[in-house]
């Protein structure tokens, strides 16, 4: 079964998130469990928590189908070592939050080497892949301190790939799969696959046979026993572009058929489905398209 919902908003309060949800009839959803453009919010009360689960409760939605994203502030792989452990910290306190609301996830974008490569050497294969190495080293072992400093917590480390826009990490299926080879606890570690940021790094959808030769490859290379959510997004930007810019649904590149392949493909069942498209006025509509996708 799909539980297919949005990324809503929690302004006024992580509370309002569920009676969001359930006002454009989600089965899922995501939130920010603080501002996301702030490093440090205040620490959730009691009130806050209580009243967050009674509203989740009320909505029907089972914490496991709630996919929270963490601060875009935070970069795993920070190069400086003042700002990597300013991260490091707001990544553990985004995860002693979830803990806080119940809920078993924590989605984020591995991080940016930033990195201001020359022509020569964003062509230059193997020095960009050196590059790309240390900084996944170093996300790697950012994860690690946090699943140690986290160890009584069940919340898992939800990787999202990513476009490859700028110096950003995580646009390749062999990324996802480098930072996880070096998790030392890998019952703690997910992936997330967003369908734009599949498609402009490069990963076609569009077809039958481009979709299952995509998923083949995310199979062999990362696992399927690593997705643990979608974000559901069509793309303004083409096939290979690495630019990051979503749009609604079959109003992008992707088109129509991509979203029917997933919502008739068991593999991505009994897991979070967020759409993050452009026009929340739509997000209703978007989610019975989606449902309306599936063959009985």
């Amino acid at each position: 079964m799909k539980f297919v919902g949005a990324h809503v908003s929690a302004s006024g309060g992580v509370q309002n998130a569920p009676l969001n949800a359930m006002e454009i009839g989600a089965k899922a959803f995501a939130l920010f469990t603080k501002n996301q453009r702030q490093w440090v919010s205040k620490p959730l009360d009691s009130q806050t928590i209580d009243l967050f689960k009674k509203n989740l409760a009320l909505s029907g939605i089972l914490p496991k189908y709630v996919l929270p994203h963490d601060s875009y502030l935070i970069n795993l792989g920070h190069p400086e070592a003042d700002k990597l452990e300013q991260s490091r910290a707001a990544f553990r306190d985004e995860i002693k939050r979830c803990e806080e609301l119940g809920l078993d996830k924590l989605n984020f974008h591995p991080g940016s080497h930033l990195v201001k490569l020359s022509k020569k050497e964003a062509h230059d294969e193997e020095a960009l892949a050196k590059i790309e190495n240390r900084c996944l080293e170093v996300i790697a072992a950012s994860m690690n301190g946090a699943i140690e400093a986290t160890k009584e917590s069940g919340v898992k480390l939800v990787i999202e790939n990513t476009a490859g826009q700028g110096s950003n990490l995580g646009y390749k299926f062999e990324h996802l799969a480098y930072i996880i080879e070096r998790i030392e606890e890998r019952s703690r570690v997910g992936v997330c696959l967003d369908t734009c940021h599949t498609f402009t790094a490069g990963y076609d959808l569009r077809t039958r046979e481009t979709y299952d030769t995509t998923m083949a490859l995310f199979d062999s290379i990362v696992g399927f026993n690593y997705l643990m959510g979608m974000h559901i997004n069509d793309s303004k930007p083409p096939l290979g572009s690495h630019v990051d810019r979503h749009h609604s649904l079959g109003k992008g590149e992707i088109g129509w058929d991509a979203f029917g392949f997933i919502m008739n493909d068991p593999r991505m069942d009994e897991m979070p489905l967020i759409l993050e498209t452009i026009d929340e006025s739509l997000w209703a509509e978007e989610i019975k398209s989606l449902y309306a996708l599936v063959k009985h």
